[in-house]
């Protein structure tokens, strides 16, 4: 019986992925749920499985672009497993590939003679070697085209002229994922009145906090207690002081949230991914940190699924992991705000008219201003900052032990 595979849908609103990767080659002997592609849409990178066991035969190439539904394979699977298949592969992969030792031979030697003939002079080397010259790229004046001293002063290039290394480039498609986020980065850029306000947060009572409880909070929880979930839960708080920024626009109207749906961006295998924490506003410190690591893993195992990326109300990006200072993060449409997070680096401030050293991190609100206004934008960004410094009384009504579940 041959069984047509067609492509099933990723989910709402996609009508075709991609073929990424044959993970099989035509006529392999596959077996029921085995991952025989992945396959790209415009919101993440899936594998397809086999629905049955049998012989494969392709129906599409790798880069083409397929409608779901659509077959892209057959499987045969009235046919049978053949016995040593996988060794009669490995002895003709290992006859494909094994070179020519006479020709190969014969071409080292022909280079060896020719460079023995048009060898440089000890005097003409050693400027080759400091300019990094290639002696083989110069024609000798001397006898039998021997490369003398005054041969090599002249072959060396001026400056910005191409010394004859390697200057080869490569070309590579873009993914569907990849060509799709390039997309909705160019058209928030170019469809929102994309402004950024910036402040700065003084981490010394988050590290104090963490310092103290971080150990009793992963022995109980079994989880990290980590900077997310003191930003989620500024974030919220300020969401909740300043709507206008939990808002999106719609045409004409302006949608706004009673609930915070929060985007976590996340580097995954196929790039930047943005899982969403749902009605984080009803999670505890224990419940964000659950949540952003069960999400972060799904994103690095390539599990990550359409719906678990779809909407969200504002976005948190730390780009801070990376080593970074300062950004602009740029708006996750159709969303009107987004957070960047950066590194945490020590430096002198003021406090109560002395000179301290402490840990300081930059943070960026980028906020559309057809419907955020500098006074909210920058009164959002200064109640995530008080939060941060003070979260105990801000953020824990004042029980510590209580808020984190210990």
């Amino acid at each position: 019986m041959i069984l047509e595979m067609k492509v099933p849908s990723p989910g709402e609103s996609i009508t075709e992925v991609e073929i990424a990767e044959w993970l099989v080659s035509d006529g392999d002997y596959v077996e029921k749920d085995q991952a025989i592609a992945e396959v790209d849409s415009d919101k993440a990178t899936l594998e397809l499985p086999a629905e049955e066991s049998g012989i494969i035969t392709l129906k599409a190439e790798e880069g083409d672009a397929v409608a779901v539904g659509e077959v892209v394979c057959l499987i045969d699977t009235s046919a049978e497993k053949p016995e040593g298949s996988e060794s009669a592969k490995q002895v003709k992969q290992e006859n494909e590939v094994k070179p020519d030792i006479k020709k190969e031979k014969a071409e080292e030697s022909k280079k060896e003679a020719s460079y023995a003939t048009g060898s440089p002079s000890p005097a003409a080397k050693k400027i080759l070697d400091e300019k990094g010259v290639d002696a083989t790229s110069i024609d000798g004046t001397g006898r039998d085209g021997r490369i003398t001293k005054e041969d090599a002063i002249k072959a060396v290039p001026s400056m910005g002229t191409p010394t004859g290394g390697n200057r080869g480039e490569k070309r590579t498609k873009l993914s569907m994922l990849r060509r799709k986020v390039a997309e909705r980065l160019v058209s928030a850029k170019n469809e929102t009145a994309m402004l950024t306000t910036f402040n700065e947060v003084d981490m010394t009572a988050v590290f104090a906090l963490r310092k103290e409880y971080k150990e009793t909070f992963k022995e109980r929880h079994e989880v990290s207690l980590g900077f997310m979930s003191f930003f989620t839960k500024a974030v919220i708080r300020a969401l909740g002081l300043f709507p206008s920024v939990n808002s999106m626009i719609d045409g004409k109207e302006m949608i706004s949230f009673d609930f915070c749906d929060i985007s976590i961006a996340v580097s995954g295998p196929k790039g930047l991914m943005v899982p969403v924490i749902r009605n984080a506003e009803n999670l505890s410190f224990r419940g964000v940190e659950a949540e952003v690591k069960r999400l972060a893993i799904r994103a690095r195992d390539g599990q990550i699924t359409v719906d678990e990326m779809t909407g969200g109300t504002f976005t948190i990006s730390n780009g801070g992991v990376f080593g970074s200072m300062l950004s602009t993060p740029i708006i996750n449409p159709p969303q009107s705000g987004i957070l960047g997070m950066h590194n945490i680096v020590e430096r002198p401030i003021v406090k109560n008219g002395a000179v301290e050293i402490a840990p300081i991190m930059y943070v960026a609100l980028s906020y559309d201003h057809r419907i955020i206004d500098g006074k909210e934008s920058v009164g959002f960004l200064v109640a995530v900052k008080e939060a941060l410094e003070n979260p105990t009384e801000l953020l824990m009504g004042g029980d510590v032990k209580r808020a984190l579940e210990l």
